[in-house]
C-alpha cells in the first residue's frame, strides 16, 4: 500500500500569483542609475576598469612660484576624453597666522645658525624668509586671503597602454610649467568619486594659494596667482 499510495499521489501545485499589467510593466521598467551604471566596476591600485573603458585619477602635488594666466588652458583643449574637478575652500586666517609665526620662527632659527657657523647666506631662506613676512603683513591687513586649491584629472582610455601615453603627454605640457602632478595610487575609487559632479572632495589633498580678492575670480586664469606651501 506504501508503494501504490507514492505511485498514485497527487503532486502539488504551487499557487498561482495574478499580476496586474500595471505591476508586469512597473517590473521591466529600467530606472536612471540602471542606464548610466557601468556593466562592471574592477578596482586596481593604479585605475579603475569600467566595463569597457579605463580610467586613472591624478591630483597635482607641486606648483611653481607664480602661475600665469591661462596654465591650464593646453590641458583643457587636448583632443582626448577627461574629467577635471577644482576644489577651492577659504583657509581661516587666525589659523594661518599662528602657523605662519611658527615657520618664521623656523626660517630665521636656520639663518641664525646658518650666520654663526660663518657660513654665507642661503638666498632660499632669505626669501622664504621675505615671502613670510610679508604675507603675514598682507593677511593682518586683510590685503591676502589663503585658499585652499585641489585640482584633480580623470583620463580614460580603452586599454592602459592607452592611458600611459595619455598620461605622459599629460605630465609633459605641465611639467614644462614646473607644475607637477602624481597618480592616486590605492585611492582610486575615492579619486573617481572627486571628480564626479557631486561636490565631494575625498581625497582632500589641497594646496594653499594666495591673491588679493582670490575668491571673485577663477584662480586657474589669475596673471599672477601665488601658491605658497602650508600645511595645518
Amino acid at each position: 500500500m506504501g508503494l501504490l499510495s507514492k505511485l498514485f499521489k497527487k503532486e502539488k501545485k504551487s499557487p498561482i500569483t495574478s499580476l496586474l499589467p500595471q505591476e508586469i510593466y512597473e517590473a521591466g521598467v529600467l530606472e536612471l542609475k540602471d542606464i548610466i551604471a557601468p556593466s562592471a566596476l574592477k578596482i586596481t591600485p593604479k585605475e579603475l576598469n569600467l566595463g569597457e573603458k579605463v580610467a586613472r585619477t591624478f591630483f597635482v602635488i607641486s606648483y611653481p612660484r607664480f602661475l600665469t594666466e591661462s596654465w591650464f588652458a593646453p590641458i583643457i583643449n587636448l583632443d582626448k576624453v577627461f574629467n577635471i574637478s577644482i576644489f577651492i575652500h577659504p583657509v581661516d586666517t587666525a589659523k594661518v597666522l599662528r602657523h605662519f609665526q611658527k615657520k618664521v620662527a623656523e626660517v630665521q632659527s636656520q639663518i641664525s645658525q646658518r650666520e654663526d657657523k660663518g657660513l654665507v647666506r642661503d638666498p632660499m631662506l632669505d626669501t622664504a624668509y621675505q615671502d613670510l613676512e610679508a604675507l603675514r603683513d598682507n593677511l593682518m591687513q586683510a590685503q591676502e586671503k589663503l585658499f585652499d586649491v585641489g585640482v584633480y584629472i580623470t583620463i580614460y582610455g580603452d586599454t592602459s597602454a592607452e592611458l600611459d601615453k595619455t598620461e605622459s603627454e599629460i605630465k609633459s605640457i605641465l611639467e614644462s610649467k614646473l607644475v607637477y602632478i602624481k597618480p592616486t595610487l590605492f585611492q582610486q575609487e575615492s579619486g573617481y568619486r572627486s571628480v564626479l559632479p557631486i561636490a565631494s572632495d575625498e581625497l582632500a589633498f589641497p594646496l594653499c594659494f594666495f591673491r588679493p580678492h582670490f575668491g571673485q575670480r577663477n584662480p586657474l586664469r589669475n596673471k599672477q596667482a601665488q601658491f605658497i606651501s602650508c600645511s595645518f
